[in-house]
């Protein structure tokens, strides 16, 4: 594909100086110097730790015959360099003329905020795969083609993997794409050039300040990601939670609200909540669902709205909705019957998703029933919820157990002194630390009696374990269920 083609469809607001030919046949689009070939558009981008354009010398030399960068420098003959003071956004917008503008050609919707995400995302998959229509799915699960299944490394894919995927799913024939846009791709840029018809915000809750830094920057930057919403999208937003408006002012998409307690375009009432299920009343409608606790109530409420927003017919929603499992690794249970023993495996890796399972489980429990919660936090990321963390769990659980998730290169004993920190020193009698993460697991079942319900959280879905650079096999399903037998 000759450059010139490329140019001449990019938007005018991303017009940049051109200095060299847009005659030159482009092969491919890359920011890894290390990963250019003959033809490839190479472009420096500014990271934490690297800056591109050290590497645009090694670019060239590697086969780049387009380099896009914010500074002028010696430029080499037969390259064509494009200087913009943003490469970010005119990488995703090339990028999506580049894979034939495949999110134009997709119903593509984003689901951001903390915790429901994964959720929302996969119903939403589940729903409009079970009406008919072949879908992509991008989450922190996995991404899907149909029923085809690639393995995810991020929640939301580099700018130029993304856009290739999306081409694929478009290629396949997939009418609508449901993703997660996570806070780090929404900053990073990692959506750039994407066009979406719909926006789903969840909630904001204590999470990824080692990155954000304060809440109002975390905050501020799932607002940017309705910004760029155009006049012809939807948005989505939890009402209940005080940052949906935020999320809404200035957005041109059509404003649409769920919620469980405020006013809202989708309002929904909890009839019945048990361990079977959620009886909930949506708008003029009540249907009886298999996901368990108000958080979920939630999660319904909001694929619910986005579907009627696409076009679905409400009483088809509903009755598909009703025979849902939902996402992998979110509340899912593992019961041994002779004994009553029931294990959860979750995901909750912040404080409010903690809370929110826990106060599940505390509703849903026979009364005789204790909880048994493994708990750990993950090395290397935000410090400052684990002390909250273990609070959490030692206010709302009868025995707790600290332990690691993925401490990577931090010191496991370390990662547990900070989270001790935070338990009031009334609650210790019912805290143990044991660091490695499978004598924990077997330390809770061999603890628990008759009718208990063990609560391993924080890894979810996850496949491994991941300590001082290396993954090791870990499953913390697999290993409850060889447990209870």
């Amino acid at each position: 594909m000759k450059a010139k083609k490329l140019f001449d469809i990019l938007p005018v607001k991303f017009k940049a100086e051109l200095h060299g030919s847009d005659e030159v046949v482009i092969n491919g689009i890359e920011t890894d110097s290390r990963k250019v070939e003959e033809g490839f558009v190479y472009a420096a981008l500014r990271g934490t730790i690297h800056d591109g354009h050290d590497y645009l010398n090694a670019a060239v030399e590697n086969g780049a015959k387009v380099v896009i960068c914010e500074l002028r420098s010696e430029m080499v003959p037969g390259v064509t360099y494009i200087i913009t003071d943003d490469v970010r956004s005119y990488l995703g917008e090339l990028t999506h003329n580049y894979y034939g503008q495949a999110s134009a050609n997709l119903k593509l919707v984003g689901v951001t905020g903390t915790n429901g995400k994964t959720t929302v995302s996969t119903l939403l998959f589940q729903l409009f795969s079970s009406v008919g229509y072949k879908c992509g799915l991008i989450s922190t699960v996995e991404n899907r083609i149909g029923q085809e299944v690639i393995p995810a490394s991020h929640t939301t894919p580099d700018v130029i993997n993304l856009h290739k995927l999306l081409s694929e799913m478009r290629d396949e024939n997939c009418a609508y794409v449901f993703m997660e846009v996570s806070s780090h791709a929404i900053d990073q840029q990692r959506i750039a050039g994407l066009r979406f018809v719909g926006a789903l915000f969840t909630n904001i809750t204590h999470d990824h300040l080692d990155y954000h830094k304060t809440m109002l920057h975390y905050i501020g930057t799932k607002k940017k990601f309705f910004d760029l919403l155009s006049v012809d999208a939807f948005a989505l937003v939890n009402t209940d939670d005080s940052n949906g408006a935020v999320m809404l002012q200035n957005t041109k998409a059509k404003r649409r609200t769920y919620g469980l307690r405020s006013m809202a375009d989708y309002k929904t009432k909890i009839l019945e909540s048990s361990v079977e299920g959620l009886h909930l009343k949506i708008n003029d409608r009540d249907a009886f669902f298999r996901l368990i606790g108000e958080f979920n109530a939630y999660n319904l409420t909001a694929v619910y709205g986005a579907a009627i927003e696409l076009g679905l017919e409400r009483d088809d929603v509903l009755a598909i909705l009703s025979g849902l499992k939902g996402a992998e690794g979110r509340f899912e249970q593992i019961i041994n019957k002779p004994t009553g023993k029931c294990g959860i495996v979750d995901y909750a890796h912040t404080p409010d998703a903690l809370k929110n399972v826990l106060d599940t489980i505390r509703k849903i429990k026979k009364s005789t029933a204790g909880i048994i919660t493994v708990v750990g936090c993950g090395g290397d990321r935000d410090r400052t919820k684990r002390p909250v963390m273990a609070k959490v769990a030692c206010e709302l659980s009868d025995k707790v157990i600290l332990t690691s998730d993925n401490p990577r290169w931090e010191d496991p004993e370390h990662i547990l002194n900070e989270m001790e920190s935070g338990v009031d020193p009334k609650d210790k009698i019912k805290m143990i630390r044991i660091s490695d993460r499978m004598q924990a697991i077997k330390a809770a079942v061999m603890m628990s009696k008759n009718g208990d319900i063990i609560l391993v959280a924080g890894k979810g879905h996850e496949n491994y374990q991941e300590i001082k650079g290396e993954k090791f096999p870990f499953n913390d399903k697999i290993l409850l269920m060889d447990l209870l037998g």
